[in-house]
């Protein structure tokens, strides 16, 4: 069985995409000819893209993650406050685990708990840091 009827087969006989390649030079100039413009119309500019407007941030969200509420006491002794919001505790208990190295270096997904964060998660020696929105949970109130 040659090529070509294998690929007769496969495209059901399509001539199109059996046609040689054309030359460099011909579809050159064959390019030149369809970009002529006819005499008296006038010349479009290119479009350029708008930059991308700026997401508005803003600092005063009060719902979801970003609503501000009391926390528990033990919660509050890494904090240093008594009210936080989710994404706010979370940040910070991420900054004091890197301030402190408890990433296991191994598998950075683990955090070996030193005294603060066991009161904070359970007791636990080491946790996963998917784990630590789920147990923060029950602190706040």
């Amino acid at each position: 069985m040659s090529s070509s009827s294998a690929a007769a087969r496969v495209f059901n006989g399509c001539r199109a995409l059996f046609a040689p390649a054309k030359a460099a030079s011909t579809s050159a100039s064959a390019s030149a000819a369809t970009t002529k413009k006819k005499a008296g119309t006038p010349a479009k500019k290119p479009r350029t893209k708008s930059p991308p407007k700026p997401r508005e941030s803003n600092p005063n969200r009060t719902s979801g993650i970003f609503k501000v509420g009391p926390v528990s006491p033990a919660l509050a002794s890494l904090l240093g406050a008594t009210e936080s919001s989710r994404a706010d505790s979370v940040r910070q208990i991420w900054s004091y685990i890197k301030t402190h190295n408890l990433q296991n270096p191994q598998n950075k997904r683990e955090i070996f708990c030193d005294a603060k964060l066991k009161a904070i998660f359970d007791g636990k020696d080491v946790v996963g840091f998917l784990e630590i929105g789920k147990l923060l949970t029950r602190h706040f109130v």
